[in-house]
C-alpha cells in the first residue's frame, strides 16, 4: 500500500467532486473455478484499490459525503481459516493502514443503505462487471443486474475518473517498475524463441519472469506466430524458422500496476527482405504517433498519424493507392490496422476500461462507429499525468481481406492483387509506455529493444 496520507486525500478530493449522497463500493470476491474452495487466482476491484488498498475479497466500503463517514464492511478470519491460510491482520488493521477507522460485519451493509433509501440519500454507485456484485447491488436496492449499465452514477463515474486518469510521482514510480519487469519478460522471449519450440513453452519463461519478480502478468500473455489475429491467447502451435512471433505481455506488480508491451521478432535469426520492410514501416508508423504527442493535444491526432503513415507507406510497396487521408477518412486504412493506437494505462491494462470508455477516453463525447475507427479507446486532449500505451500495428487478416474484396469495398485505395499474394504474412506491432509531462511525452521505464538492428542483435545469439 501507499502512505495512509495518500487514501485519506484520495477520498478527501472523492467527496469534494461528488458533493452529496452516499457512495458505494464493492470489492471483489473469491472467483471459484470449478468448484468453492478451487478459485482463480484473486484480483481486487481497481478502483476498491485506489481509495482503500485492501487487497481482500469480500469486502465493501461506504463514504457517506452527507455525513462524513468511511466505513469498511467484511467478516474477519477465523481460526479455522487460518489452519488454511496462515495468520491473517484484521480487517480493522488493514482499514487503519488507509485511514479508516470505522469497520463493521458486512451484514450491516443492509442496514446501511436501508437508512440511507428511508433518508433518500442519493446512492451511488459505479457500473458492475462482477455478477456477483450485480446480485448484491439487486439485495442492497432493489436494482436488476440488467438495469446496471442505465442506472449507474455518472457523476461518481466522471468523479473517479477525474482522479484516476492523472498519475502522481508515487504512481508513476510503481508503473515504471512494472515496465521495467515488462521489457525483462520481452528480452527473455526474444532471446529463448527457437525453431521448434512451442509458442506455450515462451509463454513459460515470459510468465516465469513475472511471478519471480513477486508480481503476476497484467493480462493473458500474447505470444503467438499468428500476429495477424489481435488477441490471440492460443499457444498450442510450433514455431519455426521463416515465422514472426508476435509477443504482447505485461507485469502487474504488489501493488497491482500493470506494464504493457508488445515485440515482433523473426523466429530466424533476421528478419526475411519483406518482413524487415513490413516492420519498418510499422516502427515509423509507431514514431510518427509518438511525435505527434503533446500536452493538449487530442489522442486522435496520434492515431490518425499512425494511419496515414501506414498506409503511405504500403502504398509506396504498392498494396495501397490514393490520398492517405482520404483513406483515413474512408476506413480503408483498417484493412491493415483495424484497431487503435494506444489506451489508458495504470491499475487496469486498460485503465478504467469497466466505467466506460465514454468516459476514460472521450470525456462522454460518442465514440466514432467506423470498423477500425472505434476500437480506439483513447481519443481526448492529453493532460499531464496522462499513462497511455503506443501500439500501431500492420496486419494481413485473411478473413477481412476476403470479405471486402468480395464486397469490391475500398477499390479506390486497395490493391487487391499484391494485398492477397501477403495473405498469409501475419502481423506486427511493437508497443511502449509513456507518460504525458507539462514537458512532453517522456517513455516509462527501461527501452526495450525494436529496432531491426536490436533485434536481429539479440535473435544472433540464439542459435
Amino acid at each position: 500500500m501507499f502512505s495512509k496520507k495518500t487514501y485519506i486525500e484520495r477520498r478527501k478530493v472523492l467527496k469534494e467532486r461528488v458533493e452529496k449522497g452516499l457512495i458505494l463500493f464493492f470489492g471483489n470476491d473469491e472467483s471459484p473455478m470449478n468448484y468453492a474452495d478451487n478459485t482463480y487466482h484473486f484480483r481486487q476491484d481497481s478502483t476498491f484499490l485506489y481509495y482503500f488498498g485492501i487487497n481482500q475479497p469480500g469486502l465493501a466500503a461506504l463514504i457517506d459525503v452527507d455525513n462524513d463517514r468511511e466505513i469498511i464492511f467484511g467478516n474477519e478470519y477465523t481460526v479455522e481459516d487460518f489452519v488454511w491460510m496462515g495468520p491473517q491482520a484484521t480487517i480493522a488493521e488493514k482499514a487503519d493502514d488507509c485511514g479508516i477507522k470505522e469497520v463493521v460485519p458486512a451484514k450491516e451493509l443492509e442496514k446501511q443503505v436501508k437508512a440511507a433509501k428511508q433518508k433518500e440519500q442519493t446512492i451511488h454507485f459505479l457500473p458492475l462487471y462482477r455478477a456477483e456484485n450485480k446480485i448484491k447491488l439487486q439485495e442492497l436496492t432493489g436494482i436488476a443486474p440488467n438495469e446496471v449499465a442505465t442506472c449507474f452514477s455518472v457523476d461518481l463515474v466522471k468523479a473517479v475518473v477525474s482522479q484516476r486518469e492523472i498519475k502522481t510521482e508515487e504512481e508513476i514510480a510503481s508503473i515504471s517498475q512494472a515496465v521495467d519487469v515488462s521489457v525483462d519478460m520481452h528480452v527473455a522471449a526474444m532471446r529463448i524463441a527457437k525453431p521448434g519450440m512451442t509458442e506455450a513453452q515462451v509463454t513459460a519463461e515470459i510468465h516465469k519472469i513475472a511471478l519471480a519478480e513477486g508480481g503476476n502478468i497484467s493480462f493473458p500473455i500474447i505470444a503467438t506466430k499468428n500476429g495477424q489475429t489481435l488477441h490471440n491467447h492460443y499457444h498450442g502451435n510450433t514455431i519455426n524458422r521463416g515465422d514472426m512471433f508476435l509477443i504482447d505481455a505485461g507485469f502487474e506488480n504488489e501493488m497491482m500496476y500493470a506494464g504493457d508491451l508488445s515485440s515482433t521478432i523473426p523466429v530466424s535469426k533476421k528478419f526475411s527482405a519483406e518482413q524487415k520492410e513490413i516492420y519498418q514501416l510499422a516502427l515509423e508508423s509507431h514514431q510518427a504517433a509518438i511525435d505527434t504527442l503533446g500536452l493538449g493535444i487530442p489522442f486522435k491526432n496520434a492515431h490518425e498519424a499512425a494511419c496515414t503513415t501506414i498506409f503511405d507507406g504500403l502504398k509506396t510497396m504498392g498494396f495501397t493507392k490514393g490520398n492517405p487521408q482520404d483513406a483515413f477518412e474512408a476506413g480503408a486504412h483498417a484493412l491493415f490496422f483495424p484497431c487503435g493506437t494506444g489506451h489508458m494505462m495504470g491499475l487496469d491494462v486498460h485503465d478504467m476500461e469497466d466505467l466506460g470508455e465514454v468516459w476514460v477516453g472521450y470525456d462522454g463525447q460518442p465514440k466514432s462507429t467506423q470498423f477500425g475507427l472505434k476500437s480506439l479507446r483513447l481519443a481526448k486532449p492529453l493532460q499531464a499525468g496522462h499513462v497511455f500505451t503506443i501500439e500501431p500495428g500492420i496486419y494481413f487478416i485473411p478473413e477481412l481481406i476476403d470479405q471486402w474484396r468480395a464486397q469490391n469495398k475500398f477499390n479506390d485505395f486497395i490493391n487487391w492483387e499484391k494485398v492477397d499474394s501477403y495473405r498469409n504474412f501475419g502481423g506486427i506491432r511493437n508497443e511502449e509506455d509513456f507518460v504525458m509531462t507539462k514537458n512532453g511525452p517522456q517513455l516509462l521505464g527501461k527501452p526495450k529493444p525494436k529496432t531491426i538492428e536490436d533485434i536481429e542483435s539479440i535473435r544472433a545469439e540464439t542459435e
